[in-house]
């Protein structure tokens, strides 16, 4: 490697897996020679699946890159237990905030929800490819070697959370860290702008999840799924 075994490359680039020898496309080609690198350059390689190793620029020419494998970098830490991030439909770009915040956050899957009062009932295919492409930026940006997977909406009725769930709900006595212990899967659900209705939330505290308060004010549908999912990532860390 020509960089410094103690000073990591800061540049990063998701492969879709480490091997010893790795071709990328044009595209990314293009990225490295923006970047000002060539041949000899080391940088970073993630798979998004949580590997992360050093490698280093072999070729470098208008049409693709061929990097070297080096040593395994340790991914950037994660939650103790897988976190599921489950948020209804929202209008406009909203989402996209969402899904960067929480790869940011260290979520390790997001899924779309369709919910009684969902701002909108359905989304293409190609809103599903952006959002996907919101997340895997947002993991390369914060340094994470998992890209969370945006998931095509379910109604609500027909998710099935996995580990300990928690649902936002305002006026609840119980707040996160009196539930979170980290000796499980944990799954948040957050609703659309007009919230999640009584039976919706009464079905799924039914269903053995706990409903959570984030504090006396009414906050924002995109800010919501955000500060729950702050709050109980930091309790992991």
């Amino acid at each position: 490697m020509t960089d410094n075994a103690t000073r990591l490359p800061r540049h990063r680039l998701r492969v879709e897996a480490l091997t010893d020898t790795m071709t990328l496309g044009p595209g990314e080609a293009r990225h490295l020679h923006v970047l000002r690198l060539s041949a000899g350059d080391a940088v970073r390689v993630f798979d998004g699946r949580g590997a992360e190793a050093l490698a280093e620029i072999a070729e470098l020419d208008e049409v693709r890159a061929v990097l070297t494998l080096g040593d395994a970098i340790e991914g950037a830490a994660e939650t103790p237990w897988p976190l599921t991030v489950a948020v209804a439909l929202l209008k406009a770009d909203k989402l996209s905030d969402v899904v960067r915040a929480a790869t940011e956050l260290g979520a390790a899957q997001i899924q779309l929800l369709v919910t009684a009062r969902a701002d909108v009932r359905e989304i293409g295919d190609q809103k599903l490819v952006r959002l996907n492409r919101v997340a895997q930026e947002a993991a390369k940006q914060s340094r994470r070697a998992v890209v969370p997977p945006v998931l095509a909406p379910v109604p609500l009725a027909r998710f099935q959370p996995g580990g300990l769930t928690l649902v936002a709900q305002p006026g609840s006595a119980v707040r996160v860290s009196d539930v979170v212990t980290w000796d499980a899967p944990v799954t948040i659900i957050t609703g659309p702008e007009g919230g999640l209705t009584d039976a919706e939330v009464q079905t799924l505290v039914q269903g053995g999840a706990h409903a959570v308060t984030l504090g006396p004010r009414i906050l924002r549908a995109e800010t919501a799924p955000v500060a729950l999912l702050g709050a109980i990532a930091a309790l992991g860390e």
